[in-house]
Formats: C-alpha cells, structure tokens, sequence
C-alpha cells in the first residue's frame, strides 16, 4: 500500500523511464513510440516548424513585390518593350543607319520601298528613321519630367504631411491652385513666349504642372506611416526628425509615389507629343512623333503611312509605361493581392 502523502503508482503516465519503455511485443504501446519519434524528426527537420531547423526570413515589402512582379506576364512585357525603347532612344543607329534629317523631295510622300519600309514624309525624309530617333526626345521628356516632379512633389507632400502645421495647408492651398490650370491651355500660354528648341522647357512645365499630384500622394501616405507603432517606439526612444523620416516613414511611405510616377510618366510622354503637335512642345530640328504627327495630319487621305507608324510608336510606348505602372500598382498594394 502507497503511503499517504504519495500518488498512486500509475503506469501510463511519463516519468519513469521504465514505464513508457518499448515492450517489444510489437503491441499498440510500441506503435504509438513509433509514430511519435517520426513525428518528432519530421517536425524538426521542417525548416518552416518549430523544430531547430533554419528558419525562413521573412520577405519584405520590397522582395515580396519583386517576387511577384517577375511572375506577372503584363510585367514582363512592358519592361521587355521599355528595355528595347530605352535602347533605340540612345543607341537609335542600333537599327536605323540613315540620317533623320536627310530629306530627298524628289520622294516627297512615297510608300513603301526596299530598305525604306515605312515610306517618306511629304519633305522626302525617311519615316523609318525619323520614327526610331523620335523615341530619344520622347523617353527624355518622358523619365526627365518623371524624376522631376517625383523629387520635388515627394519632398514637399512628405514635409508638410509629417509636420503639419502652417505649411502643410499653405502646400495644399498651393497644390489646389495648380490643379485648376488646364495642362493644355497652360502649355500653351507658357511655352508659346519660350523660343528653345530643346526639351527643357518642355521638362519644366511638365514638372511645374505635375508635381502637385505626386505632392498629395506622398503627403497623404505619410501622414498613414508616421501614426505607426514603430515610429511612435522610435520617437519614444528619442529619435530625432530627419532619423525618423530617413529610416522609418520615408521607405514605408514610397511605394504610392512610386506607382503614381510610374503611371505618369506614360501620360508625360503623351503631353509632351500632344503640345508638339499644337506647334508650343518641342520644335523643329528636333525630331519628335508629336512634330511628325502634326506634319502628317493635312495628308491623312493621301499619304496615311506617315501619321500611322509615328502615332503607333507613340501609342504603344504610352500603353507600355502604364501597363508598368499597373503591375507595379498590383505588386505593392496588398489590398490588390
């Protein structure tokens, strides 16, 4: 009998090495060993489980959209049409050898010909060539006024949207007086006094006119960063303002101007081409597709191959960048996964 103060022996609970040993009967007692020994290497040879296995990281943000971006096929295709257009618009001799401002008038509006397959323009120039070297303007407008309005509407938005204060409703009366100007009526009585004819003007009105809406975008994403745990643990902590918005608003809060500038900068390249075409963009000698299309639009009956190739380069350089910024949009917004 056990004494009084001691449990009653109980031989199938753990503690005694003996009691739960293998009784090598091949009984249910050692299938149940068995099961739990596999189990207990299964579970530390996962590296995902709790087991001593390495463990995976976690990716992040950045990763995580890159790791989706890669298999997203609308992705893949417009960086493969960006890649060939960045390329053409530096090395433009890579695949056209003639010269854009070459012109013949005996060949004034003439089709197709071997080693000329998009025909001649009504002043006998190359379409083919003109087409290929119209992408450098074009891509330099475009990314030139992107980085621009980028730099300048994230560094404002961002200031005013983590101080507040003051600045931040002067910034927002100021974003609301530009946005009631009308891009087109705008170029037009800004670049109409400017005599140049590089893509400057054109980069700073775009610039002047575009950084507004990337300036709300940023501001309205800081504000959502700086009221996170981790930025109050920081400030709590003693951290200062520029430390503070270098390290822990600033990379959480640039995934929405980055989608934003992505998708403009399609739109950009569309302004600039539609301000060419009213005569106030870019100006001859520069070779445009905005300057061609307004060139050929009087002999759309006669000549059609002339406004065709240059409008469809402008087309599907436009789809191109946009379809970018949707599938960078779907990458980094986790509502959209």
């Amino acid at each position: 009998m056990p004494e009084h103060n001691e449990p009653a022996y109980d031989p199938l609970q753990p503690g005694e090495g003996e009691a739960i040993a293998p009784t090598g009967q091949g009984g249910p007692m050692d299938l149940a060993l068995d099961e739990a020994e596999s189990l207990e290497k299964t579970l530390g040879d996962d590296s995902t489980g709790p087991g001593p296995g390495p463990q995976h990281k976690p990716r992040s943000l950045w990763s995580d959209a890159w790791h989706q971006l890669r298999r997203n096929p609308v992705f893949v295709i417009s960086s493969l049409m960006i890649l060939f257009l960045v390329i053409i618009s530096i090395w433009p001799q890579l695949i056209a050898s003639g010269d854009p401002l070459q012109c013949d008038l005996s060949k004034s509006q003439q089709g197709s010909s071997p080693g000329h397959p998009f025909g001649y323009d009504t002043q006998g120039c190359d379409v083919y060539t003109r087409t290929v070297y119209g992408a450098r303007a074009s891509i330099t407008v475009g990314v030139c006024a992107t980085l621009g309005a980028a730099f300048l509407g994230s560094l404002l938005g961002g200031l005013a949207g983590f101080f507040g204060g003051w600045g931040d409703a002067l910034l927002s009366r100021v974003a609301d007086i530009f946005f009631g100007i009308p891009v087109v009526l705008g170029g037009l009585v800004f670049l109409s006094v400017v005599t140049s004819t590089t893509v400057w003007p054109v980069v700073g009105f775009i610039v002047l006119l575009g950084w507004p809406q990337i300036a709300r975008i940023g501001r309205g994403s800081v504000i959502t960063a700086k009221q996170n745990d981790y930025v109050q643990a920081a400030r709590a902590l003693g951290a200062g303002n520029s430390r503070m918005m270098l390290r822990h608003v600033a990379p959480n809060a640039i995934a929405p101007v980055i989608v934003v500038a992505t998708i403009a900068l399609g739109t950009y390249i569309a302004l600039e081409a539609t301000l060419s075409f009213l005569g106030v963009g870019l100006r001859p000698p520069t070779v445009s597709w905005g300057i061609d299309i307004s060139n050929a639009a009087p002999q759309i009956r006669n000549a059609p191959h002339m406004l065709l190739w240059p409008a469809g380069a402008l087309s599907l350089t436009v789809l191109a960048f946009i379809m970018l910024g949707d599938a960078v949009r779907d990458a980094l917004d986790p509502k959209l996964r």
